[in-house]
């Protein structure tokens, strides 16, 4: 089964050769680019995130297998949920889902459970894809949308999307996909998002967890971010990196009410 794109041409760009001009022209640097556990990388439109996106792709060595986990902003479908799609379409093209790898996460790792009605419509892990291609032609990937989980629930989903990579024999890159601060003044977003990123960038996923909910972030992809930090952590990384943040009010003009964007690697 071929799943096929929501927001090509809303999103991102539907046709073939604008689109990987777009993604190109976000791209910067790759020949620096380090190896890395991990990415946190927003989800918006290109024109708004497509930047920082870029510049967080560019900065990590992408490896042939990546799992995707972001929100599901829809509700719909399973609570965890994992694409049981072949491949996924883009307008570069069709990414293969890795399906030996997806078998594996879901023997192991509860309460995942392949559903394709959480993906149908979700944008979070679809505009990732074109970035992808552009930067590693052979890209496998494993797409997983999350809905609620409690605190101990994330960090346990991270342990054990851990405990199934450490025994993987191939490569595999975390990517996290969220926004941060929703539709708060720039001034009030830039406040919200720094406590986020401090948590962040000092590698304390529950302290993310906390300082979101305590201050009222509206950080769409938490449960995700917080689930890749730690399954990142078990597999040895220690430190969290701020790439690049911005928010929608620099591309708009609009500074009273803005998304913020915040695009962090994990090594």
């Amino acid at each position: 089964m071929l799943r096929q794109p929501a927001v090509a041409g809303s999103f991102y760009p539907s046709q073939p050769d604008e689109l990987a001009a777009q993604v190109d022209a976000c791209l910067t640097g790759t020949n620096n680019a380090n190896k890395v556990k991990g990415i946190i990388v927003p989800h918006a439109g290109y024109v708004y995130s497509g930047a920082v996106a870029g510049k967080v792709f560019s900065a990590a060595e992408i490896p042939e297998k990546v799992i995707l986990i972001g929100p599901n902003h829809h509700g719909g479908g399973e609570n965890v949920a994992v694409s049981n799609a072949d491949s996924w379409q883009t307008p570069l093209g069709a990414v293969p889902v890795a399906k030996l790898l997806r078998e594996q996460l879901v023997a192991d790792v509860f309460p995942l459970v392949a559903d394709d009605q959480a993906h149908q419509f979700e944008h979070s892990l679809e505009v990732m894809l074109p970035f992808l291609q552009q930067r590693q032609p052979k890209v496998e990937i494993v797409p997983i949308t999350i809905g609620s989980l409690s605190l101990s629930q994330a960090l346990q989903l991270g342990a054990a999307i851990a405990h199934t990579l450490s025994n993987w024999d191939e490569e595999v890159l975390l990517l996290a996909s969220t926004d941060m601060n929703h539709f708060s003044d720039a001034e009030t977003t830039r406040k919200l998002d720094a406590i986020a990123i401090e948590a962040m960038t000092a590698y304390d996923p529950a302290q993310l967890y906390n300082v979101v909910r305590g201050h009222k972030i509206s950080m769409c992809g938490v449960l995700p971010t917080i689930i890749v930090m730690q399954a990142a952590y078990e597999l040895g990384a220690r430190t969290c990196a701020l790439v690049d943040y911005a928010h929608s009010g620099q591309v708009n003009g609009d500074n009273s009410r803005v998304v913020g964007y915040a695009g962090l690697t994990i090594q």
